[in-house]
Order: structure tokens, then C-alpha cells, then sequence
């Protein structure tokens, strides 16, 4: 090996250097087992005691629930209020129609799709569409690739839809001022934008203070939602008559065009399903369907039935049917449950696109960010503050922008119903491929979903100019940053993997030449588990000397959520006083080397970690090489570079101890 190939291979920067734990080698992923839970496995949360199991319940009550159960706010007011551009006259024909609709979505979607057969896709007890992607095999095959970059697509709506959840549910409880006192309507969106901003900015002190009453907030919605939707009821039962499916199909046999389009309404009963999905890892299947059942369900439907007895009865107070239910002596305090309630929703939303950008980094589709852990307890608890910062000021863009929750609830569903078919696509791959069903049992139920699916998307694609565009482009930013990001690391890889060393021939040299040794532990990040890293050898090659002890450390990330502690690290004794050491971690935990070399003790490495010196490396990337890669792209992949947390904090190691070397490297 000669001296320009060896410092070619020491091109490495803090995230090429560590390579896999951005971008995890596929072949390792086929080799290495993966504890994938069984599609029967139940979630570890449901197993805990009494008083525990209450408390669980209750948390998921307001985490999960959070988004679905603040729907009655503006659900049927998109259906009827004149503001609407897809309305229909609140005749009673047409509101046992829309009724009706909303019924059977919230069956067939909500209850059937996923609480019985999405839940059960889950990646040792956690979920949503990262979970799910990492189901899907990996062997390369027809279809391999589209399929990741839909999954890609979909998590880049999801981010969309945590962008306007706050913005449209703040936004909703804020507008029940007006009806109340007429001349406040001009403060809606001013108190709109001050409560959203004390939201992002309380968020770098965690969820973990105020957690706990998330669940007896939700509660208290639900019970008044309940007992304002069934007061109605009683007055006029016949409103009932909605459950039959018979109503919604007169309703669009009636409207037909025009009732197709109204979909992009009904579709806001279900928002929340992928918050539903995503946080089934927080508190697991068991506790989620039981309070769908116990509690959410019923108090949704007997509000959104309650809508309706009042407009039967009022067909003038289609501007706002939610509030139309409330006795006017009770409007400032349902007015403030409201908000409450919208804040729950809001952090519910917040807090999952932390995670889903956790996992996303972790799976090495998105450069390194700040990951803050908030909770020292609760693992899962996460704040990243430059994530925080893009949704504040997306969020207050939002609200100046649109200002009404109807002009908002245009943008809404094109990110809900494309992510929700997203996930029915990706489901289908897994139950074929992962768990083997055969097609006549993984066919009908996925045709049935897909049909609802493509529906309600096809209903909201035609609000695309009224607002809808908003999501889209913002995923599709998102979705270029991914792809760009992934692609340049496998670039970067391949072009380092074809000169590594085995370290075997670099041992014999180091006993040939005995080379001066001095005192201490020198770390070398390792993306390849079997060659000599790059930056070790630009070290010797320079320095001319090694450490007393040498430790070549790769970070590992695994398809599963979470590794144990126990089985964490590998140590491996390679002579010389150097040793392989791999340390194992899942896509919803951030590695931190000081603690795994601290715990390398129990398997015969000692390392004194004030006397440890950690070598990376660096590259400047110039977009001038001969990849295949577009040159925006590259120039892209340069600058997310550049501005990616740097491995130093990212992997805890102690700034005055790192060594960074590096060069420039041509894509």
C-alpha cells in the first residue's frame, strides 16, 4: 500500500469516519440475526401492575389520542359552514349522510385497519413508518428500492402534518372566542400565535413535568365532549338512524361529483391514525386499543352525533356546530378545556417528529442533529432543537398565512390520506414478505384499505390550490435532503471500502517494525468492522507512533428499536495491544461512546478514560468528482455536510480529547 492510498483512506470526516453509524452496511443487516417480534407478540408495556397499568392507560389517553379526539372542533364544520369550499347544505338528508360517513371511516379505518391489523406490524413493540420500513427484508430485489423511497416520502409528510396539527387545532379552540363575544375575533390569531410560540419554547425542558397531566387533560375533553354531543342526542335521538350505511350512500348518489369531494372533509375524523401507529412503542397495543374502546370511541362519536341532533335543529349554526353545543354560560370554560386539549394534541405531534428524526438519523437517512435527552428515566424523550426551531416558524407561518381553521384544513389532508396509503402499501410488503401470508389472505383486506385510502387522497387532491400544496412542498424538501443524504453516504462508502486494509496486514507491520508506543488509549472510529481504519492509518503514517492500547470502535446500528444493554458490545483481542470493539444500537436510541467503552471493563478492556485520545476524520467534499450524482445534489450533500452536527458532540466523546484529520475528497 502506498503512502497517497493511505492517505486517500484517511479521507474520512466525523460522519464518513463512523460511517456505520449513518449508514448501516446491508450486508452486515443479512448476517447479523434480527429479533423482530412476532406479528403476536405483545407489546413489553401491557405486562405491568395495577397502579402502573392505570397510569398507562392514562398516558396513552393523551398522547395517543391527543390529534384524533380534538377532530370534533372542526370535523363537521368543514362539511357544512358556508366558509367551506366543499360544503352542502345542512338538510337533514344530507347530515345523516355526512354522519354516516364519519361512522363507518372511523370503524373501518381507526378500528379495523389499525387497531386490528396495522398494530400488529410491529418492530419489537414500537411502530410507525420507520418501524415498519425496517420489516421490510432487506435482500436486494425487484421493487426494493421504489419501496424505500415511498417510505421516505411518507415519513416526509408526516412532517407536514406535524406542521399543521398545532397550527389548525390551536387555531380551532381559538376561533370559539368569537362565538362567544363577536369583537374577539380579532385576537384568534394573535392569542393563536402566542400559545404556539410558549409551546416550542417550553419544549427544551421535556414533556416529563407535564406528562402526567396530558392524560387527565385529554380526559376531561372527552368526558365534556361526551356528555355536549349527548345531550343533543337525547333531545333528538333520530339522528341515530346515521349508522346505517344506507344514508351515505344516498348522500352520494345524491351528490355525486360534488359529494366525492367532500371525502377531504370526512378525512378529518381519522387524522391521528399514524400518531396512533407511531406511538404504540410508548405504551404498547394493549393499553391503546382499551382506551379506544373505553373511552375515545364512544366520546367521538357521541359529540359528532351530537353535531348533527344540532343541526337538525339549527341548520343556521353550520358556521360552527361544535360550539353551537355549548350552553352559552359554558363557553369561556369550554373554550379553555378546548386549548388545553390542543396543546396535548400539539406536543403529541411535536414530540413524534423528534422521534421520527431520531430514527431517521439513526437508519442513516438524515444527517446528524442535536439529540437532547430530556428525561433521565424515559429514554423516549427527546428534544431537537433545530426540528423545534423549522416547526415554530413553519407553524407561525401557517397560522399568519391562513388564519382560519377552514383555510388550514385545505392543507390538511393530503399529508394524512398519502401517508395512511403509504402505510397500506408497506404493510402489504411485510405480511407477504416478512411473515408469508399468502394473497388470498393478505389481499382482500389490503384492497379494502387501499380502496378508502386512494379515496379519501383522490378527494383531497382536488384542494391542492386552496392549500394543500403546502405539505407537499414541504415533503418534498424534506424528501430531497433523505435521498440526497443517503446517496451521498453510500458514495462516500463505496469509494472508501474499494482501498481498505485488512488489519491483519497492518498488524504484521506494526510487530515488523515496532513502533514507538506512548502511554494511554487512542480510539479509531471504524465504519468497516474488518479493515483498518482510514484515519489510523493517516495517523502512523504521520505520527510514526502508536498508543500504549488501540481500540478500533464501530458503532453499529441495528432494524430494531432498541439493544439491550447486555448485549451491546463485542471485544475482540486482536494482539498487539489492539482490540475490535463493536457496539450495537437500535434506531430509537443515540449511541455514546464514552459510556460503551466504559462497559467494555466487564469483557476484559480497561480503559482509563481520562488518559483516551479519540482519532476522526474530516473531509472537505468537492462537488467536482465523476459520480453519478447530479451536481445540485452534490453541491446539496456538501453543504448538509458541512452542517451536520459534528461527531464530536454527537457521540459524546469530550472535545479536548478528539484528533480530527482529514482531506479533500471529490464526488
Amino acid at each position: 500500500m502506498t503512502e497517497d492510498q493511505a492517505g486517500t483512506l484517511a479521507s474520512t470526516d466525523a460522519s464518513a469516519a463512523d460511517e456505520s453509524s449513518v449508514v448501516p452496511d446491508p450486508r452486515a443487516a443479512e448476517e447479523a440475526p434480527r429479533p423482530i417480534a412476532p406479528p403476536h407478540a405483545a407489546a413489553p408495556h401491557c405486562e405491568t401492575a395495577h397502579g402502573a397499568r392505570w397510569a398507562l392507560l392514562l398516558g396513552a389517553l393523551g398522547v395517543v389520542f391527543g390529534d384524533i379526539g380534538t377532530s370534533p372542533l372542526y370535523a363537521i364544520k368543514e362539511c357544512f359552514s358556508p366558509e367551506s369550499p366543499h360544503h352542502v347544505a345542512p338538510t337533514p338528508a344530507n347530515i345523516l349522510g355526512i354522519l354516516s360517513l364519519v361512522f363507518w371511516s372511523l370503524l373501518m379505518v381507526v378500528t379495523v385497519k389499525y387497531l386490528t391489523f396495522v398494530l400488529k406490524a410491529d418492530n419489537q413493540g414500537s411502530g410507525g413508518i420507520m418501524a415498519l420500513l425496517a420489516l421490510v427484508p432487506t435482500r436486494k430485489g425487484p421493487g426494493t428500492g421504489p419501496l424505500v423511497l415511498l417510505v421516505l416520502l411518507g415519513a416526509s409528510l408526516l412532517y407536514g402534518e406535524g406542521v399543521i396539527t398545532p397550527a389548525i387545532s390551536v387555531l380551532s379552540a381559538m376561533e370559539g372566542l368569537e362565538v362567544a363575544y363577536e369583537p374577539l375575533k380579532h385576537v384568534v390569531v394573535p392569542l393563536t400565535v402566542a400559545i404556539l410560540l410558549a409551546l416550542f419554547l417550553v419544549q427544551k425542558r421535556g414533556t416529563g413535568g407535564i406528562g402526567n397531566v396530558f392524560g387527565t387533560v385529554t380526559l376531561v375533553w372527552f368526558v365534556t365532549i361526551a356528555i355536549l354531543g349527548g345531550r343533543w342526542i337525547l333531545a333528538n335521538p333520530s339522528v341515530l338512524a346515521a349508522v346505517d350505511p344506507r344514508h351515505g350512500v344516498r348522500f352520494f348518489l345524491a351528490q355525486r361529483g360534488h359529494g366525492f369531494l367532500l371525502l377531504g372533509a370526512v378525512v378529518l375524523c381519522i387524522t391521528g391514525c399514524e400518531a396512533l401507529y407511531a406511538d404504540m412503542g410508548h405504551f404498547g397495543r394493549g393499553p391503546i386499543r382499551r382506551v379506544w374502546f373505553a373511552v375515545v370511541w364512544p366520546a367521538l362519536l357521541l359529540n359528532y352525533f351530537g353535531q348533527g341532533a344540532y343541526l337538525l335543529q339549527n341548520p343556521g349554526g353550520a358556521t360552527n356546530p361544535f360550539y353551537g353545543l355549548v350552553p352559552s354560560w359554558a363557553l369561556y370554560p369550554t373554550v379553555a378545556i378546548a386549548t388545553g386539549a390542543t396543546i396535548v394534541a400539539s406536543q403529541a405531534l411535536i414530540s413524534g417528529a423528534f422521534s421520527l428524526t431520531q430514527q431517521a438519523v439513526q437508519l442513516g437517512y438524515f444527517p446528524r442533529v442535536t439529540i437532547v435527552h430530556t428525561s433521565k428515566d424515559t429514554e423516549g424523550q427527546i428534544y431537537i432543537p433545530e426540528i423545534n426551531r423549522a416547526l415554530l416558524v413553519a407553524c407561525i407561518l401557517l397560522v399568519f398565512t391562513f388564519r382560519t381553521s377552514t383555510s388550514l384544513a385545505a392543507a390538511y389532508g393530503i399529508a394524512v390520506t398519502a401517508t395512511m396509503t403509504i402505510t397500506t402499501t408497506v404493510y402489504f410488503v411485510v405480511v407477504t414478505k416478512r411473515w408469508g401470508w399468502p394473497l388470498w389472505k393478505a389481499l382482500p383486506p389490503v384492497a379494502i384499505f387501499l380502496a378508502i385510502d386512494l379515496s379519501f387522497l383522490s378527494a383531497n387532491a382536488a384542494k391542492f390550490l386552496q392549500g394543500g400544496w403546502f405539505p407537499v412542498a414541504m415533503a418534498l424538501v424534506i424528501f430531497t435532503v433523505m435521498t440526497t443524504w443517503k446517496s451521498g453516504r453510500r458514495i462516500l462508502s463505496e469509494s472508501f471500502k474499494d482501498g481498505i486494509l485488512p488489519l491483519e496486514l497492518f498488524l504484521e507491520d506494526v510487530e515488523r517494525t515496532r513502533p514507538h508506543r506512548v502511554r494511554g488509549t487512542a480510539v479509531f472510529m471504524a465504519s468497516n468492522p474488518n479493515g483498518t481504519p482510514p484515519v489510523l492509518l493517516h495517523h502512523f503514517k504521520h505520527n510514526q507512533v502508536l498508543h500504549e492500547q488501540v481500540v478500533l470502535l464501530s458503532i453499529s446500528n441495528e432494524r430494531v428499536p432498541e439493544i439491550p444493554p447486555d448485549q451491546r458490545l463485542t471485544v475482540e483481542h486482536k494482539g498487539h495491544g489492539f482490540f475490535r470493539v463493536n457496539a450495537r444500537y437500535g434506531f430509537m436510541q443515540t449511541p455514546h461512546v464514552p459510556s460503551a467503552l466504559a462497559a467494555c471493563k466487564e469483557y476484559g478492556l480497561s480503559i482509563e478514560l481520562q488518559r483516551t485520545s479519540y482519532y476522526l476524520g474530516r473531509e472537505t467534499l468537492l462537488p467536482t468528482g465523476r459520480s453519478k450524482m447530479w451536481k445540485w445534489r452534490k453541491d446539496l450533500f456538501a453543504f448538509i455536510s458541512r452542517n451536520a452536527r459534528p461527531a464530536t458532540a454527537y457521540f459524546g466523546l469530550p472535545p479536548g480529547r478528539v484528533v480530527e484529520l482529514g482531506m479533500q475528497i471529490d464526488l
